[in-house]
C-alpha cells in the first residue's frame, strides 16, 4: 500500500497524454500545448516510470496506445474532468441569469448533455432552457430573438468571423452494398425534413448537375436515416459519426459536398455573461475531448 501511495498522476502529464489522443501523435499535441515535442515525450516518459508500464507503443505498424495507454486514457478523462469541475467550482464568480439554447439532434444526444449537467452544478442560479430543433430553424430563431445562442451545423465555407468553432466533420454520401444504382434512373433519397440544409444542398446540386433525387423517405431522425440506408431503402448524406457497419460510402458518381462545422452562434444583441461562461464551458470542453461524442 505504501508503493502505490508513493506514486502520482501529474495534471499537466495527464493533459499531454490526452491531447497525444486528441491531435493524432506527439509532434500535433506539441504543437497544441505550445510545448517543445521533447516536453510532451519527457510528460508520457515520467507517467509510464510513475506507472511503471509502457503507455505508448514504441512498435512499427503498432496502434499509438498500449493496452496500458488505453486504460490510463480513461481514468485521464475522468480524472481532468472532476479536476477541472473542482477548480471552476471553487474559483467561478456568480452567475444569475436566464439562457435559451437551441441545438441539434447531433448534439443533444452527445457529451454535451454531461457539460450542461456540470455547468448546472457550477451555477444553480441560471436557468438553461434548451430546444433541439434542425440547424436552419435555429438559426431562424437567433435572427427572431427567440434564443440567445444555438450550436449548428454549417457548411465550412459560411463559417463567420464572430462563430465559435467546436470541431469539423465530414458529410458523406452513404448506402447499403446491396442497393444497386441504376445509372440515368432517379436515385432514392432518405432525407431529413424540408428543414435540412443537407435536403436542400443535394436537390440544388442535383439539380445543377443532372442527378435526379426521389424522396422516398422523409424522416426529421438521424436513427431512422440510419435504418433506412441499412435497409437498402436509398442512399443519404450522414456525418462521420453516424456511420454504422454494414454502409458503403459512395465517393463517384454524385454531388460532393463540402465539409462541415460545429458552431457556437450567438445572436445578435446577446451580452449575457452566464451565457458566456457557457460558451467558453464548451468550447473548452469539446477542445479537451476533441469534439461532441454520442453518448451510449
Amino acid at each position: 500500500m505504501s508503493g502505490v501511495m508513493q506514486r502520482r498522476l501529474d495534471v499537466d502529464q495527464l493533459r499531454a497524454l490526452m491531447a497525444i489522443e486528441q491531435h493524432g501523435g506527439v509532434t500535433r499535441a506539441a504543437e497544441a500545448l505550445g510545448l517543445s515535442q521533447s516536453a510532451v515525450s519527457h510528460k508520457v516518459r515520467r507517467l509510464e516510470i510513475a506507472l511503471d508500464c509502457e503507455i505508448l507503443s514504441r512498435r512499427p505498424n503498432a496502434p499509438m496506445f498500449t493496452s496500458a495507454g488505453q486504460d490510463l486514457l480513461g481514468y485521464a478523462r475522468r480524472i481532468l474532468g472532476i479536476h477541472d469541475e473542482a477548480v471552476l467550482n471553487l474559483t467561478k464568480s456568480p452567475l444569475q441569469g436566464k439562457i435559451a439554447l437551441g441545438m441539434t439532434e447531433d448534439t443533444a444526444c452527445s457529451d454535451l448533455a454531461r457539460i450542461l449537467g456540470r455547468f448546472r452544478r457550477l451555477y444553480p442560479e441560471v436557468s438553461v432552457r434548451t430546444q433541439v430543433r434542425m440547424s436552419l430553424v435555429q438559426l431562424e430563431m437567433l435572427a427572431a430573438g427567440a434564443l440567445d445562442a444555438a450550436i449548428v451545423q454549417v457548411f465550412e465555407h459560411e463559417l463567420r468571423p464572430a462563430d465559435v468553432l467546436l470541431y469539423r466533420e465530414r458529410l458523406l454520401w452513404v448506402k447499403s452494398p446491396e442497393l444497386v444504382l441504376t445509372p440515368g434512373a432517379p436515385i432514392p433519397f432518405l432525407s431529413f425534413d424540408d428543414n435540412c440544409f443537407y435536403r436542400r444542398w443535394a436537390m440544388d446540386q442535383g439539380q445543377d448537375q443532372g442527378a435526379i433525387f426521389e424522396i422516398v423517405l422523409d424522416c426529421a431522425s438521424a436513427a431512422g436515416i440510419i435504418s433506412g440506408v441499412l435497409a437498402g431503402m436509398g442512399v443519404a448524406l450522414l456525418n462521420e459519426r453516424h456511420l454504422r457497419p454494414g454502409m458503403e460510402v459512395i465517393e463517384h458518381g454524385l454531388p460532393q459536398p463540402g465539409g462541415l462545422a460545429y458552431i457556437v452562434r450567438r445572436a445578435r444583441k446577446s451580452r449575457n455573461p452566464a451565457l458566456e461562461a457557457l460558451i467558453h464551458g464548451i468550447e473548452e470542453e469539446t477542445s479537451r475531448i476533441g469534439a461532441l461524442h454520442i453518448a451510449v
